[in-house]
């Protein structure tokens, strides 16, 4: 493996580790510390993913005008802030301002991605982003269980600063190991780049990439719906009756089973898939998992079809995230790669956006609500799945 990108995945996994890690357990904690509703506590997840949907293409743009590896080192310190904001926070407000800084300076994926493409030869890239989505799941496996864990024993707030932590250890690896892939000429000749910048009319106009982000958006607000209620779900339902400490460590093993399946998934399976089946096809038979195990969540109401459901879930997205994004650098020339995964990355903040603000109202009329929901939304994103293996799949 390339050195550099040994080094981009180690700080990615160190990143997912402290968002991870407070992702079981900040819904218990707005609910039970500062006695917010479902409806408000979701809105947590919107005001984050508002700010990264504004923030996005620009950060995006400007690692391709600026370099890599200065934006990568300015939005994690601005993550470790959100996290230390998280455990000092004296009320609603500042949680909530925790949040919106968090999602201004959470350019350091999209950054990542745009760095990895850069170092990689177009036949082994979905492979390699593929990797990216790998360290996910191993900071899922290892961050919601430790959460919990931090959580139930040594207090709510812990977590957080256990967090902000490993944002600033990502911030040091940076610095210290990671070297820059934009030369000086190439920013300049990408900031002379101005008269094929990505602009609402450019991507309309791209056939292929509107359809990708129409999958994107589509499956993504699924998501949206599961991560944003899962905790909740868990403790009114899954895990109901259940002690308190309980009843955080069931959940935050569920979401472990989730990122082991999609390490797994990624390490073991990826591979031979593309293959086999081709980038075009593993959308549509991830779209396949994906739904059926959204309606496994809300049709059987016990912890172990959920775990099971969560292997299937992550196993879906583990075959569709890769190739939508390896795809998507395909619609634009290089010099915009960059920039096209912050529109990328703005159309999953934007479906998220939408997602969260109305999951906690969803969840409020029923539990299982939002699982039926992104379940039938699957569905829909059949429709332009199929029409990108149609149209482009043989080319």
């Amino acid at each position: 493996m390339d050195r550099r990108l040994f080094t981009i995945l180690m700080i990615v996994f160190v990143q997912m580790l402290g968002a991870a890690m407070i992702m079981p357990i900040l819904p218990l904690y707005a609910k039970e510390a500062f006695n917010m509703s479902p409806q408000v506590i979701t809105l947590l997840g919107t005001s984050f993913f508002v700010a990264q949907f504004i923030a996005g293409p620009y950060l995006g743009r400007l690692s391709d005008t600026r370099g890599r590896v200065p934006i990568l080192i300015v939005s994690q310190i601005g993550t470790a802030i959100s996290f230390i904001m998280l455990a000092l926070a004296p009320s609603v407000m500042f949680l909530f301002l925790a949040r919106i800084l968090d999602g201004i300076t959470g350019g350091n994926i999209i950054v990542a991605r745009a760095y990895v493409t850069d170092i990689t030869p177009r036949e082994r890239r979905t492979e390699a982003l593929g990797y990216i989505f790998a360290v996910f799941g191993i900071g899922f496996v290892i961050g919601p269980a430790l959460g919990s864990l931090l959580s139930a024993y040594l207090g709510p707030r812990i977590p957080y600063l256990f967090a902000a932590g490993a944002a600033i250890l990502v911030v040091v690896l940076t610095r210290l190991t990671l070297e820059e892939t934009i030369t000086p000429e190439q920013q300049e000749e990408n900031r002379d780049f101005k008269s094929e910048s990505i602009k609402i009319a450019h991507v309309i106009r791209n056939t292929p990439l509107m359809l990708i982000l129409i999958v994107v958006f589509l499956a993504q607000f699924g998501l949206g719906l599961l991560q944003s209620t899962f905790a909740l779900y868990g403790d009114a339902v899954l895990f109901k009756g259940y002690d308190p400490k309980a009843v955080t460590i069931g959940i935050g093993l569920i979401l472990a089973i989730f990122g082991l399946s999609q390490f797994g998934t990624q390490v073991v399976l990826l591979r031979p898939a593309l293959r086999r089946y081709g980038e075009y096809r593993l959308i549509v038979i991830g779209n396949v998992f994906r739904v059926a195990s959204s309606f496994v969540f809300a049709a059987i109401l016990s912890p172990w079809f959920a775990g099971a459901a969560a292997v299937f879930y992550a196993m879906g997205s583990s075959f569709m995230v890769p190739a939508l994004q390896s795809l998507s650098t395909e619609t634009v020339e290089d010099e915009l790669r960059g920039g096209v995964l912050g529109v990328y990355q703005s159309s999953i903040s934007l479906s998220i956006i939408f997602s969260t603000a109305v999951a906690g109202l969803i969840f409020a009329i029923n539990a299982t609500l939002p699982y039926w929901l992104g379940g039938f939304l699957g569905l829909v994103a059949f429709i332009p799945a199929v029409s990108l293996l149609r149209r482009y799949g043989s080319n």
